[in-house]
């Protein structure tokens, strides 16, 4: 079973629910409600990950795609290891418009963050260390929770973060500066960062590559002025051949994944792609990624 931060008012599209709902899946399959008191038992002295999906994604399809996830990164720790998942869902379904950094869908992930940071900090505390990641839109709803947030973060993880690159130096410094590591997954041959990004409003085609106000997302190039950033550990660019594209990251085969160790880090350029491309690695290898830089 999974554990959800669920912030959204209906299962598809609508807007943000006016709190933080806790939430589970059961062994049967069935989507219901946690109390608090149970979900603190369930979190005290571990070590906890907290995980946000992105943007036109559903409800079910949100539990499905990070219960799936979850499910790999606490494969890959010991049996008897303190560690706990938890999934965030929010409507990221509820506007679906032309980009990725304008119109209001960023509001959205924004004032997602803004519910759930203080919750964090008023319910979590039992936890031994708390961790985030995020995949596309997520980063903003991550990066505002933690912008909301006193408590210490461990580690942060943006997968195919569809968000400026230079969120971590500008409009999110604060809560980059109150994590200890962060770690970024970027892919040059993610499709919808590169063609949607920064494209998309009413100054499309005015604003290139080169103009002050121009920036590429964080998942399709990675952080700009890295050098500014002391607690970001690189390497962050999946290799070209892999072809990884937006919808890799967090995906569901419905093969089963072959038995395969995929690298816990980012290879070099040319490295051949795990099990030859066998179905089930790309969430293989982000689980690894993400599951290796929490140990």
């Amino acid at each position: 079973m999974t554990m959800f931060l669920d912030v959204r008012y209906q299962p598809v599209g609508g807007g943000l629910a006016g709190q933080v709902n806790l939430n589970q899946t059961t062994d049967a399959g069935d989507y219901m409600s946690l109390s608090l008191d149970e979900f603190k038992s369930r979190i005290a002295g571990r070590n906890l990950l907290i995980a946000s999906h992105g943007y036109n994604v559903c409800r079910a399809e949100g539990i499905q795609t990070l219960s799936n996830w979850g499910s790999l990164v606490a494969g890959n720790f010991p049996a008897g290891e303190p560690f706990a998942f938890v999934g965030i869902l929010w409507p990221g379904d509820s506007i679906w418009a032309h980009g990725l950094d304008y119109a209001d869908e960023p509001k959205i992930a924004d004032h997602a963050g803004e519910l759930i940071g203080p919750y964090v900090d008023q319910n979590f505390q039992d936890a031994a260390t708390i961790s985030f990641a995020s995949h596309s839109l997520g980063a903003r709803v991550v990066l505002a929770t933690i912008q909301h947030m006193s408590t210490r973060v461990r580690r942060l993880t943006l997968m195919a973060g569809a968000i400026d690159d230079n969120c971590l130096t500008a409009g999110f410094a604060d809560a980059a500066a109150n994590v200890d590591t962060i770690s970024v997954l970027a892919s040059k041959k993610d499709t919808v960062l590169s063609h949607l990004y920064p494209l998309g409003n009413f100054i499309a085609g005015i604003i290139d590559e080169g103009h002050p106000w121009w920036h590429a997302a964080i998942g399709h190039h990675g952080p700009a002025k890295k050098k500014q950033l002391t607690n970001f550990q690189p390497p962050y660019m999946i290799p070209d051949c892999w072809h990884f594209n937006h919808g890799n990251y967090l995906q569901v085969d419905t093969v089963p994944a072959p038995d395969l160790t995929p690298p816990c880090d980012v290879p070099p350029q040319n490295t051949p792609a795990p099990a030859g491309g066998a179905t089930g690695w790309q969430e293989a290898f982000t689980a690894a990624f993400v599951s290796a830089r929490l140990k």
